[in-house]
């Protein structure tokens, strides 16, 4: 069985998964050619107190968490599969590696999840299990993460982060056709460049080193994915699947690492 890919993908507004655009061209692309057993998903929109958590449910199900939306984007569905021997292996690889976690029978998946997979893989006939990011977290305990469940990529496994390289919802532009902001530019091409270098050190040291890092993340959760992204990829160099900005600040640069 081949290697599965690492995938971040910056999730951009929830209408995303209505109205997708070039950026939902382009994960339709990519999901072409990808064909996985079964993937897992670390989102910006699930954050717990204590362990991490793991889905473990045989349908999962969706949850809408937004509010003032229009109508159609609440009657979508992603009707996955889960997979209960996986999320098993999931926590047994986390406990090997000295990572506290726990399954979690009644958590849906968020749309975070499922607003990339819309586009990815259309079809939902593949297990989705989701991790959550743990309330007490760094970038170093999320790459160990991400490390943790490399060796489930030579068994079919594609892991996925989903967040965003520049979040600000305090800053966004509701106006049509907005030119992204200074700073936002910034940011995003000093982390596009970091990761084209695979330069984890620096990444890992972004709010020291990275232009205007708190006004591209005032709150550090949809950042925080790539670095279990990151700890599953081996430090390899990323490629870029799509770059591009919504709303004044809101990134939609999407990666892959083989």
């Amino acid at each position: 069985m081949a290697r599965e890919p690492v995938l971040f993908v910056s999730h951009g507004s929830p209408m995303r998964a209505l109205e997708g655009g070039a950026w939902g061209d382009a994960l339709r692309q990519v999901g072409r050619s990808l064909d996985p057993a079964a993937i897992l998903v670390f989102s910006a929109h699930w954050e717990t107190s204590g362990p991490a958590r793991v889905t473990a449910s045989p349908s999962p199900g969706v949850i809408h968490d937004f509010s003032g939306f229009p109508e159609p984007l609440y009657a979508l569905d992603y009707p996955s599969p889960g997979n209960l021997p996986l999320a098993g292996r999931i926590l047994a690889l986390f406990k090997a590696a000295g990572i506290e976690a726990e399954p979690d029978a009644t958590r849906p998946l968020d749309h975070g999840v499922w607003t990339p997979l819309l586009h990815l893989f259309p079809a939902a006939d593949r297990p989705v299990l989701q991790v959550s990011l743990p309330m007490d977290r760094a970038p170093g305990s999320l790459f160990a993460m991400g490390q943790a469940l490399a060796p489930l990529r030579e068994e079919g496994l594609l892991i996925l982060g989903s967040g965003g390289i520049v979040h600000n919802l305090r800053r966004l532009a509701w106006e049509d056709a907005v030119a992204p902001e200074p700073w936002a530019l910034e940011f995003d091409t000093w982390a596009a460049e970091r990761l084209e270098a695979a330069d984890g050190e620096a990444l890992m040291d972004w709010e020291r080193l990275a232009p205007h890092p708190r006004l591209a993340h005032p709150s550090t959760e949809h950042w925080d994915p790539l670095f279990a992204a990151l700890g599953a990829t081996g430090r390899a160099r990323s490629s870029t699947i799509f770059e591009g900005f919504e709303l004044g600040n809101l990134s939609l640069r999407s990666l892959k690492w083989n």
